[in-house]
């Protein structure tokens, strides 16, 4: 008789759902997280956090997906678990912003914030949806707002002694030593702020040298890759910038730098086409932006 196969453990199958969302398989990530829940439940174990981890992981891949309800719907339940997660409230932020239910978007980002008040994500995100329920609700938005919740400071504690560095949305579940994660953050913030200098004085190649040293120690900084296209731009390296910008809205994908750098950098390519669908999606997050429209309306002219 054929052995039966041994069924996978919540933790194998967790595994396997990492290196899926790594791959970029989002779809099968998703399957893959499910089991391991249901896994974990039938073991009989009752570890919120190990669940609530699982919850969020799926959650990253729904959002990866484009399928933001269901993404909410998991941050919900991780967070009920294991309250105030980071990775949990920035991506239920940035799937309530994709549904346009910014009011909720912003009491995630601004709760996150409590926890880490270094998180670029949530700043550009609070600033976001800041100027969004302005325009929706003029200057009283903010009494139309739900409830901020209020991070207990021996919680806050807690969630900053155990990150490993403060999380982007795109993350998931990877551990590493925070002694070391917290240098090299340090040593990268050193570098982008040598890079800013060199820019100051307008001596791009040096900077661009700073900020590829800093992002070799800390590649999640939205900011540092949006300033190295801009000296890309000024040195006019197109397709250079374009993958910088890439790389920031992979990390943030309504990042308005990263939007408008890139359609410049289309706009040096001659590609209209890509220039203007960037603008457009600028425009939609801030209505208001003059640098766009102005872009826009010179970009129109070509031919």
């Amino acid at each position: 008789m054929p052995q039966k196969r041994r069924s996978q453990s919540w933790t194998e199958l967790k595994q396997a759902g990492n290196e899926r969302f790594k791959a970029g398989q989002y779809g099968e990530a998703v399957s893959l997280y499910s089991q391991a829940i249901n896994a974990l439940h039938k073991s009989g174990q009752k570890n919120q956090e190990d669940l609530s981890i699982l919850h969020s992981n799926r959650a990253a891949s729904y959002l990866k997906d484009g399928n933001c309800s269901e993404c909410i719907k998991d941050c919900t339940t991780s967070l009920e678990l294991a309250p105030f997660g980071i990775k949990a409230l920035l991506r239920r932020a940035t799937a309530y912003e994709a549904l346009e239910r910014y009011r909720q978007a912003y009491v995630d980002y601004k709760t996150a914030l409590q926890i880490d008040c270094n998180l670029p994500a949530a700043h550009d995100g609070t600033n976001r949806m800041t100027k969004a329920l302005t325009d929706i609700d003029g200057p009283s938005w903010r009494e139309k707002l739900p409830p901020i919740p209020t991070v207990p400071i021996a919680m806050k504690q807690k969630l900053v002694q155990s990150a490993s560095p403060a999380p982007t949305v795109q993350q998931n579940g990877t551990q590493e030593n925070s002694n070391q994660v917290v240098g090299d953050v340090k040593k990268a913030k050193l570098l982008k702020e040598e890079g800013n200098a060199f820019v100051k004085k307008g001596e791009h190649k040096k900077a661009i040298e700073k900020y590829t040293q800093s992002l070799s120690q800390d590649s999640t900084e939205i900011t540092t890759y949006t300033n190295r296209a801009l000296c890309y731009l000024s040195l006019k390296m197109y397709k250079e910038a374009v993958r910088d910008c890439e790389k920031a809205l992979q990390l943030d994908s309504a990042n308005i730098k990263a939007l408008y750098r890139r359609a410049q950098a289309y706009m040096g390519l001659k590609d209209k086409r890509a220039c203007v669908e960037d603008l457009n999606s600028l425009l939609k997050i801030e209505p208001n932006n003059t640098a766009a429209q102005k872009l826009l309306q010179e970009i129109q002219k070509m031919k």
